[in-house]
């Protein structure tokens, strides 16, 4: 069997690398010399911890499966089983995380509540003011900028695999066949459209009325913090955010404690995670309304900076890098992925939102089955 995946992104390599492990070979086009989307420009959590229960969870807790035993095999991954803590302040805030602790599935994400000693056993570099911790032992990290490029250099290995940047598709030209804008004709048993947020010139042509939109976030890096981060970090924002953390206790917070008001007006929580460079990627704002503004704005990463630093209980490294990224989202948002047949061997796999990078690999394997890979 032959698959096209037209896209570079990580659901694209994805559909790749299960195609190849079952034995077919793949061509990959990407528009771009690589991927520059939102593959790359998010934290590389594998984040279980916030994921609603049902379908959403159990496609986490595979893909997270799924993950663990690529990096096995893929070392450049940097695929990391590090878990996660969201330090609580306040009676509002603790009662939130009792409540997802309390959840039904509340084994299955390794969530515990943990007191403030506890918490610092686990990541000794929270030494700022916190009364106790969500640790969700599930929760894990991988190098988004290269992971691609890992994954690909395993592809190509197999003897198998092909990768053809620069190439845009522009069109369906038959049963499983698309032309390139190099007016090149790729063939296959099955095209995979994995375009992530570029939901414009053939995409819309296929489905005008895509149940699809795209969200901007903000997000920054640092310099290396000169300690070990030993696990990803949120803060009690992210509650709000989560539908795992939807409970009474949740609507008397959002009720009783106002976000700050930046934090509020850009849609924010705090989320961040080490690199293996020793710097820490830190984030996130959110924006639904289109036309998306062109630059960065600073209030987001100020308030980020005095989050953090209230965790950590010191300054923040420099910030050497900040940037903004657009993802692919339903517009049902209890929908993991939107997957649909668009032509005669053509099938359109998009709109995971911030879930991209972490059920990815589940989401692949689910189109392989779907398809009788």
């Amino acid at each position: 069997m032959r698959v096209i995946v037209v896209g570079g992104g990580v659901v694209g390599t994805m559909h790749a690398w299960q195609a190849v492990e079952r034995g077919h070979e793949v061509v990959q086009i990407e528009r771009e010399a690589e991927a520059r989307g939102a593959s790359l420009r998010n934290f590389g959590q594998i984040w279980v911890s916030g994921r609603a229960g049902g379908e959403e969870l159990d496609t986490a807790l595979r893909a997270r499966e799924l993950w663990e035993s690529i990096g096995e095999r893929v070392p450049g991954l940097g695929f990391r089983a590090i878990g996660s803590l969201t330090p609580v302040r306040g009676s509002r805030e603790y009662a939130v995380a009792e409540a997802a602790v309390a959840r039904p599935d509340a084994a299955a994400r390794g969530y515990k509540l943990v007191t403030a000693e506890e918490a610092r056993a686990l990541n000794p570099a929270l030494r700022g003011a916190f009364e106790a911790a969500l640790w969700c032992e599930r929760d894990a990290a991988v190098e988004p900028r290269t992971a691609q490029l890992h994954l690909r250099e395993a592809l190509k290995a197999s003897g198998r695999y092909t990768f053809l940047p620069g190439r845009e598709v522009r069109e369906v030209v038959g049963s499983g066949a698309v032309r390139d804008d190099h007016g090149d004709v790729h063939r296959g048993d099955a095209v995979i459209l994995a375009t992530g947020a570029w939901l414009s010139g053939l995409v819309r042509e296929l489905v005008p009325e895509l149940p699809v939109r795209r969200v901007r976030l903000q997000m920054m890096q640092t310099a290396p913090l000169g300690e070990t981060l030993t696990t990803s970090v949120a803060d009690a924002d992210s509650f709000r955010y989560y539908p795992a953390y939807t409970s009474e206790a949740l609507d008397e917070l959002n009720a009783e404690q106002a976000q700050a008001p930046i934090a509020a007006a850009h849609k924010m929580q705090l989320l961040m995670v080490q690199r293996q460079d020793g710097g820490l990627t830190i984030g996130d704002t959110h924006e639904y309304e289109h036309p998306f503004a062109f630059d960065t704005l600073e209030d987001p990463y100020t308030h980020l900076t005095e989050v953090v630093e209230s965790f950590l209980g010191r300054p923040l490294p420099q910030i050497r890098r900040r940037w903004a990224g657009v993802y692919a989202q339903c517009t049902d948002t209890t929908r993991v992925v939107h997957r649909q047949q668009v032509a005669d061997g053509v099938w359109l796999v998009t709109g995971p939102g911030g879930r991209g990078m972490t059920c990815s690999p589940a989401i692949a394997e689910t189109t392989a089955n779907e398809l009788g890979w």
